[in-house]
């Protein structure tokens, strides 16, 4: 993500219902199921943020193309939840990661962008962890999905407005910074590629010659990936 986004705001709506495991009028049978599910839920915490239920309840995700690197590919499954969470296209979601990051969950940029997604710091609320996959993912999808919302569904503006801010899907394209128009020639052409049933990308290798080589190493040796 560019310096120049402007922060999204991120809102958690809280529902409430005389039914809920926290009712007092629940029969005894039902307070045991809800109490033990507590329970379960403590045992099972991880050090990331819990994927929220509403995420894993959206029906079947897509299949991922294999076009992607084994860094990327790494991810496949959580990707398929997260873009299943915001409804995205599973292999939009992965040509982000793969140029942002190839799915070094601890890359950071000069101007501070971190985790797979490269979410600028004012994008997290207080108490997030950037690094943390599910975080970084929810943070930096949002972010993806308004401004696929502000492209009207084009993919190659949308990824033009993840790099140089939303504000740039409205312009002449011969007015976007030249890292801009780089980031949406390999994306679409990945993503084109990606979504076609094709086997690989020649557009991926083609920014893996270019630049995506060195970053692609640094996550292999990051995620422990057998050669």
């Amino acid at each position: 993500m560019s310096s120049r986004y402007s922060a999204p705001s991120f809102t958690q709506a809280a529902t409430s219902s005389g039914g809920g495991c926290l009712s007092g009028y629940l029969l005894p049978p039902l307070a045991v199921v809800c109490v033990g599910a507590v329970l379960i839920f403590f045992a099972l915490g991880s050090t990331n943020p819990p994927v929220p239920v509403e995420i894993q309840s959206r029906g079947t995700p897509l299949t991922l193309s294999p076009v992607f690197t084994p860094e990327v590919q790494y991810w496949a499954g959580r990707i398929q939840v997260w873009a299943a969470a915001v409804g995205l296209d599973p292999n939009l979601v992965a040509t982000v990661m793969q140029i942002e990051s190839c799915g070094d969950p601890r890359a950071r940029s000069r101007a501070g962008a971190m985790g797979l997604f490269q979410v600028m710091p004012y994008h997290f609320a207080a108490g997030d962890d950037p690094y943390a996959p599910d975080t970084n993912a929810l943070r930096g999808l949002d972010y993806l999905k308004r401004s696929l919302e502000a492209a009207l569904g084009d993919p190659r503006l949308a990824l033009a407005g993840y790099n140089g801010g939303i504000g740039v899907v409205s312009q002449s394209e011969i007015a976007w910074a030249a890292e801009t128009q780089r980031y949406a020639y390999w994306g679409s052409g990945i993503y084109a590629e990606a979504s076609s049933a094709a086997s690989e990308s020649l557009r991926l290798q083609e920014w893996l010659a270019a630049s995506g080589v060195s970053l692609c190493r640094q996550a292999h040796d990051r995620l422990g990936i057998n050669p």
